[in-house]
């Protein structure tokens, strides 16, 4: 089987299965409406036949009722609308639940990009002490961020578990019953979830999976790599925003904080506790046994009564179980050796705060907090600060915060906020305290614009009563392009400071950098995002190491190409010796989380992927792009920069997004605790519109503008000069290069024009959605030119049959939406009913779920 080829393995073991599963599960019956699960594969073939004929999705759903009904009720017809909705949803849970179970046959386990591959190749080029140095150092850190792109709750993601089980062991019976249960579990949550209620929902991934497959992967390399020897270096770091990230979510409290640090030790320590039960039936061992015994009753003092006062640690939990090794090793002939080197290895790695919780805020909230805290210190006749402070350039407030110390009262302050932000602050110290350094050490400035947004959150937490050295790593956050082109001056100024640079040198010489994909991408379009934040690593790491500090590099990525997504792991293997890669550290999120590491196979392979990435462009090679290359690059990022500026600034932007997307049904939903946009505004402000709607809304669409517009622009440049042999010579010479455009062409290819093709004839946005649609046909005519393929994607067979199911499963949906998004546009031109709007905001809002889920990386 593994020597057949990807596609032919996807169609048999994904295609064919999804065909014969769905043909039992449309037969099931799920509602009072007859006939559902017959009609709806007649509505999909008249959806197919009517896009294909050039109908408009209101034409195309008229047709249907006309053909198949016998002169329904309007409520007839939105009932069974709904009805097909609810199908819809349920079976892309199907075709994820078989595309999960067929990956580890799909996937070779240890092909291309796998450990095992890697280490063959070191070992055949003669380069295993090479590996095994860069893997001394090398770590990979992902971060799971709350942020609303999953729309599955728990009781489904449970049902899709089970479902991957039953359908790897061909279980029909079960599988039947699975998908009768799938049917009648509801999809829509009724109320917002809390940032509490989040966490929860990821500390189950932490919990089932990333537990397991962090472990083996760090097994398998201290095995094969090291010879069996312990290393010292974890190389999979988890971290976690949930609870964490106050970045325009007020519903982020200090006391949930606390909850959810406490949550993840609880999780952890319950794993540990069921590891050393099992342990104990096979260490029945004199010495060892006593051991063990004594370790399960202070787990389980700690596990049963979370706030034990017990003295017990990381520390003293890895003394014991070294003890016990010890002893397995001189008198028991190591026997069962792997199992507890297992759980040894767990315990360094997750310690007792299972993933690192990071604390997250926007610099301009942190600067007016802090300028209250300031004013409210100087009136209580404090003299932390002096008294012209206020008054002081940025320059001198930055001396000034460089040397602030003090053990702060949050009873003095007078402003909410300013209390709020130093609460978090002590919280961080409560965490430390009981999870250990690693349970909260990371503080995040977002939207970092100056030296002086890093330095007010330095101070904060110097006047917190840390005493000697700060246990914090405080990391700016730049999104913006103008941000991003200012980041190497505003280090430069903070590695100048002596007190900031003595804070360096007492974190390992280190510093982390946060360069935001999402907004870089909504501020100044595709290639200029990704090319801005190339040269910013650039020139960071130039100025990093001219004052020997090694940086760190945290990509804010979401799921698709337009927010930093795609093949992520072939962006990292593509990086030049110009960037710093000892550590490759990005964000997961929503549908990325559940799609990329959801099972332990598909989590294995893409953490395998993305070690496999950096010891590519270490250990193997560098792909250096020249200074020609360098010249085409920049040029097509700056075309394609004003492009997509002149694009945004276009007097419809703004009201297209708002009237004929579904933006505002987003925070509908209540996939979400964080608002969509950061203002209380009625109006719809660009600047505090999030990427996730803003991207999701474009996908929602399928016109996926954030991830190709300007492309084709400037690609066109080069075309209208005869130079496009240029361009050719770069996309063969560079991986970087490559990569940049074959995620922009898993934009393209998610992209339908003939959903919305009815737009071209509105009145008011009619020259609009013809802008758009000119430049995607641009750029996929000139991405084809350049790769000398005739369709999309067709070095990724399986990836574009994959997406091409996915598309064919929500075309109906995408119908029903688009439908129900002109009937409401009608209804309110004409002043119809309120409550015939409600119902058909209703159905565009419950169409949303399937389109994301069914995208994967929509959003």
């Amino acid at each position: 089987m593994s020597t057949l080829p990807k596609l032919t393995k996807f169609n048999d073991n994904v295609l064919s299965k999804y065909q014969i599963y769905n043909s039992i599960f449309i037969t099931l019956p799920f509602d009072t409406i007859n006939n559902t699960g017959v009609l709806l594969p007649l509505f999909h073939k008249v959806c197919e036949k009517g896009f294909k004929n050039g109908k408009n999705p209101t034409e195309i759903v008229e047709k249907f009722f006309k053909k198949y009904q016998d002169t329904p009720s309007e409520k007839d017809k939105k009932d069974l609308l709904f009805q097909f909705i609810q199908y819809i949803e349920r079976q892309v849970v199907l075709f994820d639940a078989i595309e999960d179970a067929a990956f580890p046959v799909v996937n070779n386990m240890d092909g291309f990009g796998t450990l095992r591959n890697s280490k063959e190749s070191a070992t055949l080029s003669g380069k295993d002490e090479a590996l095994k140095k860069y893997l001394e150092d090398f770590k990979v850190r992902v971060v799971l961020t709350a942020h609303p792109t999953q729309f599955y709750p728990g009781s489904v993601l449970g049902i899709i578990t089970d479902l991957d089980k039953a359908i790897q062991n061909d279980d029909l019976l079960l599988i039947k019953k699975l998908l009768a249960q799938l049917g009648k579990t509801p999809f829509y949550k009724k109320s917002k979830p809390t940032p509490f209620d989040e966490a929860v929902s990821l500390i189950w991934y932490l919990e089932n999976v990333f537990y397991h497959s962090v472990s083996k992967i760090h097994n398998y390399i201290q095995e094969h790599v090291y010879d069996g020897q312990p290393t010292e270096n974890e190389i999979i770091d988890l971290g976690f925003w949930p609870g964490g990230d106050r970045d325009g979510n007020p519903f982020v409290t200090t006391q949930i904080t606390l909850d959810v640090a406490e949550r993840l030790r609880q999780s952890i320590l319950r794993n540990y506790y069921r590891d050393v039960r099992r342990l104990k039936r096979r260490f029945t061992f004199d010495g060892v046994q006593e051991i063990l015994s004594r370790v399960e009753k202070r787990l389980y003092k700690h596990v049963v009564r979370s706030y034990a006062k017990v003295n017990f640690s990381k520390e003293i939990l890895l003394e014991e179980l070294e003890n016990a090794r010890e002893i397995v090793i001189k008198n028991h002939d190591s026997l069962f050796i792997d199992e507890l080197n297992d759980v040894i290895n767990k315990v360094r790695i997750f310690g007792f705060h299972f993933a690192t919780l990071d604390i997250r805020q926007d610099s301009r909230v942190h600067h007016k907090a802090f300028t209250q805290i300031v004013d409210d210190l100087l009136a209580s006749g404090d003299t932390t600060f002096p008294k012209n402070y206020q008054r002081l350039s940025p320059e001198e407030q930055v001396e000034v915060l460089a040397l602030v110390k003090g053990n702060i009262d949050p009873s003095i302050l007078s402003d909410e906020m300013s209390v709020k932000t130093i609460e978090s602050i002590y919280a961080l110290k409560t965490i430390q305290q009981r999870n250990g350094e690693s349970g909260a050490n990371r503080y995040i400035i977002s939207n970092n614009q100056t030296a002086l947004n890093v330095m007010q959150t330095f101070a904060m937490l110097n006047l917190c009563g840390f005493e000697n050295e700060l246990p914090v790593d405080v990391i700016p956050l730049f999104e913006t392009v103008e941000d991003l082109e200012n980041a190497s001056d505003v280090m430069r100024t903070l590695y100048s400071n002596k007190a900031y640079r003595y804070h360096l040198s007492k974190r390992k010489d280190k510093q982390t950098i946060m360069l935001g994909f999402s907004d870089g991408t909504k501020d100044g379009g595709y290639l200029m995002a990704n090319w801005g934040i190339f040269k910013a690593k650039e020139a960071l790491t130039k100025v990093s190491r001219e004052f020997d500090i090694e940086v760190i590099f945290f990509d804010g990525r979401g799921g698709p190409p337009a927010r930093g997504g795609g093949k992520t792991h072939q962006f990292y293997a593509s990086l030049g010796p110009t960037i710093e890669d000892k550590e490759i550290q990005l964000t997961i999120q929503g549908q990325t989380i559940s799609s990329n590491f959801g099972t332990l196979d598909s989590s294995q392979f893409n953490l395998e992927q993305l070690i496999s990435s950096g010891i590519k462009n270490e250990v193997f090679t560098k792909d250096q792009i020249n200074d020609t290359n360098r010249e085409i690059i920049n040029d097509l990022a700056n075309t394609s920069y004003r492009t997509y500026v002149d694009f945004k600034n276009h007097p419809q932007f703004l009201s297209y997004l708002e009237k004929m997307s579904t933006l505002k049904y987003y925070a509908k939903t209540n996939i979400g605790s964080r608002p969509s946009k950061r203002s209380n505004s009625d109006t719809l402000d660009f600047s505090a519109l999030r990427a996730i709607p803003f991207v999701g809304s474009w996908s929602q669409l399928k016109q996926n503008v954030p991830g190709f517009f300007g492309v084709g622009t400037a690609l066109k440049k080069y075309e209208d000069a005869d130079r496009f042999d240029e361009i050719v010579a770069f996309y063969n010479a560079s991986d970087f290069f490559k990569t940049l455009l074959e995620n922009s062409m898993m934009s393209l290819t998610k992209s339908f024009f003939g959903l919305t093709a009815y737009m071209a004839d509105d009145p008011v946005y009619g020259e609009f959605w013809k802008l758009i649609y000119e430049e995607y046909k641009t750029t996929k005519r000139l991405l084809l030119k350049l790769t000398g393929h005739k369709e999309l994607m067709e070095n990724y067979p399986e990836g574009k049959a994959s997406i091409a199911m996915r598309e064919s499963i929500v075309l109906p949906l995408l119908t029903i939406q688009q439908f129900a998004l002109k009937k409401i546009q009608d209804l309110q031109q004409s002043e119809g009913n309120e409550a015939e709007i409600e119902v058909y905001e209703k159905m565009v809002m419950r169409s949303l779920f399937g389109n994301i889920n069914a995208s994967r990386n929509s959003a």
